[in-house]
């Protein structure tokens, strides 16, 4: 658990064993029928063989507290694609190819303008990542969703599908000592860590969303905190498309560069060189009084995807991946030291 994180009321120790219960239950199912699902729980995406040889990978994921800057800012327009992201960066991690997704937004009252801006959030996301959004849901709850201020509350979040070759799935069982990380970096906090940011800026900070810190270079903190998470898509589906052997691939969300560790792989994680700290971090950290392990352990820190490939493809790699995202480069190396990611 994270002090400043659980002060902000996320405590990432109790939802970890709330999740665990959650599962336990889950996988006790008995359908009858041998289990079509071909890839170990705590992966970012299932994959179950709906054909032989054909994987059928699938996710769920949403916008999080990011939806309460969007309700104080009365910005809708780029959160849905936050939604698209936070899926689509999902699906690519198990080497799968997004083809659709399933909105689902909860709302505090239907308003056809609000709503009219999150599609076109949603229809820019969905253009990014390539994919199509051939149905969702809208469900009025006012006696669950309460806005800030009332009653502009919603909740966005989505569940996406994708393709790929059983025998082709990136697990990360690959990654050997030796191997390079190649960062992507991030546009910013993503949408992740947005009740510990909003309570260091806004609460602790006293800011407003309007407000334009110097370590913004004249952005205002509603710029900075709706800023949309990269989509990775094409870039990924590139690499995946190469002569160069992806031996793994790690969307970094919550839990910041730990997410390596949701790789199949005996293996440790050593970033010697990171790619550079957005200011916003720098702002939230000290506003918030947030010690910089603690920052490490909840945010991206700026860089938003790691792609494992063996050294000598470096380079290669790399280039590839810069050409879609600028700043991609080499942050560190796979180690023998099972379990472990360390930063220097």
């Amino acid at each position: 658990m994270t002090d400043a994180y659980a002060k902000a009321g996320v405590d990432t120790g109790e939802s970890g064993a709330a999740v665990r219960a959650l599962v336990d239950v889950l996988r006790t199912i008995d359908i009858g029928r041998s289990s079509r699902s071909v890839l170990a729980s705590g992966h970012y995406a299932s994959v179950l063989e709906i054909a032989p040889g054909l994987g059928l990978a699938l996710c769920t994921d949403g916008v999080g507290s990011k939806v309460i800057v969007a309700e104080q800012a009365e910005r809708y327009d780029t959160v849905g694609i936050d939604c698209v992201a936070m899926n689509v960066n999902d699906l690519i991690c198990v080497g799968a190819e997004p083809i659709a997704l399933l909105d689902y937004i909860a709302v505090e009252r239907a308003d056809a303008g609000v709503l009219r801006e999150i599609g076109v959030g949603l229809k820019a996301g969905a253009e990014q990542a390539g994919v199509e959004i051939p149905g969702g849901e809208l469900a009025q709850l006012p006696d669950l969703i309460r806005g800030h201020p009332s009653p502009r509350g919603f909740d966005l979040t989505a569940a996406a599908v994708g393709t790929v070759a059983v025998d082709a799935i990136v697990t990360g069982a690959d990654a050997a000592p030796g191997d390079a990380l190649i960062g992507l970096p991030s546009s910013g906090v993503h949408s992740n860590g947005l009740t510990l940011a909003r309570r260091a800026l806004l609460e602790d900070g006293g800011l407003d969303l309007g407000a334009t810190p110097d370590e913004l270079g004249g952005d205002s903190v509603a710029d900075v905190l709706l800023e949309p998470t990269v989509i990775y898509v094409r870039a990924v589906l590139e690499l995946l498309r190469s002569d160069v052997p992806v031996h793994g691939l790690a969307h970094i969300t919550g839990d910041g560069l730990e997410n390596l560790l949701r790789l199949h792989a005996p293996v440790g994680y050593a970033i010697s060189d990171p790619l550079p700290v957005p200011p916003v971090f720098g702002l939230i950290a000290r506003l918030g009084d947030v010690p910089d392990e603690e920052m490490w352990n909840i945010f991206n820190m700026g860089c938003g995807l790691v792609a494992v490939v063996p050294d000598e493809h470096t380079d290669e790699a790399a280039a590839l991946l810069a050409a879609h995202h600028p700043g991609t480069r080499r942050i560190g190396a796979v180690t023998a030291h099972a379990g472990t990611v360390t930063r220097s």
